[in-house]
């Protein structure tokens, strides 16, 4: 018989097993405990936009408290480096050891398999241009796009010129590695053998099997209690490659068959996850944390509807460009949507909405924990624009604050 676990133990399980509910680090905070991080999460997703600060520092903030920034850097783009970016999720720093079991897809890609269909075209008729890139990078050394040529096109691949879209179709294929980020945040990609450990580069390449099946139990202990699309949504697998494998992983009891009380699909339990019999939990949760990325299971564990309103036209958005959900013992109670200042030096809280049953110390604990990132953004203090029905008793326990200040 199968195991039946309540909706609000499924959430305490998957809070436990993204590293939520612990005591945060009260000083000291370094490589280890970052490394430890990432171990559970097993990735730390890459996105562009800058209006709070870049994505992948986001989940470590959320769950250490202000550690230094730089430190991530290091282990991503410094020596000795202990991170590789490549597409998992989606454009993600990851743990070298995640090199291995990437292969297949880098190697589909340079087979011009399972790829955007606007970059195909270098694995077929226009793959001499690619081969004559990575010669250049061969003899020159690193380069970025800009050192070669405009980065933007007249159309095309999301306005990419073709030296950027040849450049992007190397790296997925594994052919090249980014080196470091520079100005903007722009790649500066490399050979791997230049850039990664050459012990990571000598390990074996598995079976596509064998690493499917590796790639699931990763996402199998990251998320404690998860769907087969939950699993299959982290590193981004395909149902033909993974399904067969979830299978296989139940038979060995890696994956134990659970239910869910109100969950429509069938659960899987981690042999290692935890029930906790509650999750401190205080955190402001990125949009693309590992917690709530996958929109359907966000709403499965915490009951809301969460959006990412930055495509949405402003008169449309509901909560915001910017949205970070507030997590309060095992409950998202309240949104907000928030914007660095670094001109005038203050962390601009957009809007600040509340989610039903918000507890009366919700606005006191956002505070803390706002004027917390506002101090690891080396950002002077919190302002509150007053839209969102949360926003007034912010304003209140900040007036409050300053009084007794």
């Amino acid at each position: 018989m199968k195991q039946v676990f309540s909706a609000a133990e499924a959430r305490r399980i998957a809070l436990h097993a993204q590293g939520f509910g612990k005591a945060r680090p009260s000083a000291g905070i370094g490589p280890a405990h970052l490394a430890r991080v990432i171990g559970r999460v097993q990735l730390h997703q890459i996105d562009s936009v800058n209006v709070l600060t870049r994505a992948h520092y986001l989940p470590l903030f959320s769950r250490l408290g202000a550690y230094p920034r730089d430190l991530l850097d290091q282990l991503a783009w410094g020596k000795p480096r202990r991170l590789f970016e490549y597409w998992a999720h989606e454009a993600s720093l990851l743990p070298l050891e995640l090199h291995p079991l990437l292969r297949w897809r880098m190697g589909r890609a340079e087979r011009g398999e399972t790829i955007w269909g606007g970059m195909r075209r270098w694995a077929g008729e226009q793959r001499g241009e690619a081969e004559a890139l990575l010669a250049r990078i061969e003899a020159e050394g690193p380069l970025a796009a800009s050192d070669i040529a405009e980065t933007r096109g007249t159309g095309g691949w999301w306005g990419w010129s073709d030296t950027k879209s040849a450049l992007e179709w190397l790296f997925w294929a594994g052919r090249i590695t980014t080196a470091t980020r520079r100005g903007s945040f722009e790649r500066v990609y490399d050979l791997p053998e230049r850039v990664l450990p050459v012990a990571v580069l000598a390990q074996p390449t598995p079976a596509d099997a064998d690493a499917h099946r590796a790639l699931l139990a990763r996402a199998a202990a990251a998320f404690g209690i998860a769907t087969a699309g939950d699993l299959r949504d982290y590193f981004r697998q395909k149902p033909a490659d993974a399904l067969p494998r979830i299978a296989e992983l139940v038979e060995e009891g890696t994956l134990l068959p659970v239910q869910v009380r109100g969950w429509s699909q069938q659960a899987y339990l981690h042999r290692d996850a935890t029930l906790p019999r509650r999750v401190a939990g205080q955190a402001l949760l990125a949009p693309f944390d590992p917690l709530i990325w996958e929109r359907s299971r966000a709403e499965r564990l915490f009951g809301i509807r969460y959006r990412l309103e930055i495509y949405t036209p402003a008169e449309k958005r509901v909560h915001g460009y910017y949205v970070l959900p507030f997590l309060l013992g095992e409950r998202i109670v309240a949104r907000v949507d928030l914007k660095a200042d670094r001109k005038a030096g203050r962390l601009v809280v957009q809007s600040a909405h509340s989610e039903p049953g918000a507890p009366d110390a919700a606005p006191a604990r956002l505070m803390e924990e706002l004027e917390r990132m506002a101090g690891w953004l080396a950002l002077d203090g919190v302002e509150i624009t007053g839209r969102g029905d949360m926003a007034a008793a912010m304003l209140a326990v900040q007036g409050v604050r300053c009084t007794e200040a």
